[in-house]
């Protein structure tokens, strides 16, 4: 059985020697399911790297289209996909997804959570308030009349995309969907990280979450942990390869010791 020191190791090892963009099956006895999770402001089409490398590998992946137009709509949306799983899934949240999936993360579908450059509250806790204790880097929020918050685009490929070619990050920041501001107030009501084996990626040039607010949630969930050199807030887009090899450490450890 690996240890959760050793399987970080690993991982680690892997991305140092390059080896993340080796396709292998899915081995027999790892979780099959994943599901993966976007985060405020973006929908799921930014997960395309990710998911074309975890197919390719042998793993059957969801993408989940949530509505960004409250808390409980969203996990609501998230579980519905759980629902539809055959057997132990992996869940996957990038920034505001995290604390969806901490939330979804108590159906008895998943296996294991994954965090990329993401919340992962505790019960009580709100994004707004842990930014406050960990302010991010970011000037470019907006508000709309009705209550919905977006980027700034003019600030948005600086902010959110910084390591993603010009002209994507300008298209996904005409292209955003915009988000319901009382989803960063919403108190958590689940810790699911507590109960679950987790694995977290940090972005270390994060400029929407501050990398330290990453390693603290790392950190406090005894999460098998990498950090990823020259990331922004879409590492999910700019780095898959190293997201992919988490993901997938995650779904061949998952079930150790069950």
């Amino acid at each position: 059985m690996y240890t959760r020191k050793i399987r970080s190791a690993l991982v680690g090892a892997a991305l140092a020697l390059g080896t993340v963009g080796i396709a292998h099956a899915a081995p027999a006895a790892s979780v099959h399911n994943i599901v993966l999770v976007h985060g405020a402001f973006v929908n799921g089409a930014g997960w395309k790297p990710v998911y074309d490398i975890l197919v390719k590998d042998g793993y059957h992946v969801s993408v989940a289209a949530h509505p960004l137009t409250s808390f409980n709509d969203d996990v609501t949306a998230v579980k519905r996909i759980l629902a539809m799983q055959d057997g132990p899934t992996i869940l996957v949240g990038h920034s505001y997804g995290g604390a969806v999936i901490s939330n979804a993360g108590e159906d008895t579908h998943v296996a294991g959570l994954v965090y990329i450059a993401a919340h992962a509250l505790d019960v009580g806790e709100t994004e707004a308030a842990n930014g406050k204790l960990y302010p991010n880097a970011t000037k470019a929020i907006k508000k709309t009349d009705d209550g919905f918050l977006y980027l700034d685009p003019a600030f948005y490929p600086a902010d959110f995309a910084a390591d993603l070619p010009k002209a994507q990050a300008e298209f996904e920041a005409n292209a955003q969907a915009l988000t319901s501001a009382a989803v960063f107030t919403t108190p958590a009501t689940v810790a699911a990280w507590k109960t679950k084996p987790s694995w977290y990626a940090v972005a270390k040039s994060d400029r929407i979450i501050n990398p330290d607010l990453e390693r603290m949630y790392a950190k406090r969930a005894k999460a098998h942990t990498i950090e990823i050199d020259g990331a922004s807030h879409a590492v999910y887009e700019s780095h898959p390869k190293e997201v992919a090899a988490l993901i997938e450490q995650a779904a061949q450890h998952a079930l150790d010791g069950q």
